[in-house]
């Protein structure tokens, strides 16, 4: 079983920064496929960014430039940097996985089997 943790989530004003890391549990880390989506009161959840097992990294085009994806395989840990944050950008973040091996950038909320609890991010303007 495979278990997703999240940290990192807070308060910050618009224009600010906030890292948000995810532990994982898996034995296979390094073969995953990891994702950051996000759900705001009243909307579904929706992509954000995800990295590839092979480090190729892919982004919703409202955060592009603005946010970062990166992982430490050494450490089983994703990481979500997000700069210039903007009110539109307060909702739950999840830290996603998928130990399916494939080329292409999984995007879709059902192509991945492992989801952590989430953690809040608020930005206030």
């Amino acid at each position: 079983q495979v278990q997703l943790v999240e940290s990192g989530g807070g308060l910050v004003q618009t224009g600010g920064s906030l890292r948000l890391s995810c532990a994982a549990s898996a034995r296979a880390f390094s073969a995953f496929a990891m994702a950051w989506f996000r759900q705001a009161p009243g909307k579904e959840r929706e992509f954000v960014a995800t990295i590839t097992w092979r480090g190729n990294t892919y982004y919703q085009d409202s955060v592009k430039g603005r946010f970062t994806i990166s992982r430490d395989n050494a450490k089983n840990t994703v990481f979500l940097q997000m700069n210039s944050l903007k009110a539109e950008d307060t909702a739950v973040y999840h830290c996603a996985g998928s130990g399916r091996i494939t080329s292409r950038a999984f995007t879709g909320v059902d192509e991945y089997e492992y989801w952590g609890q989430g953690t809040q991010v608020t930005v206030s303007s």
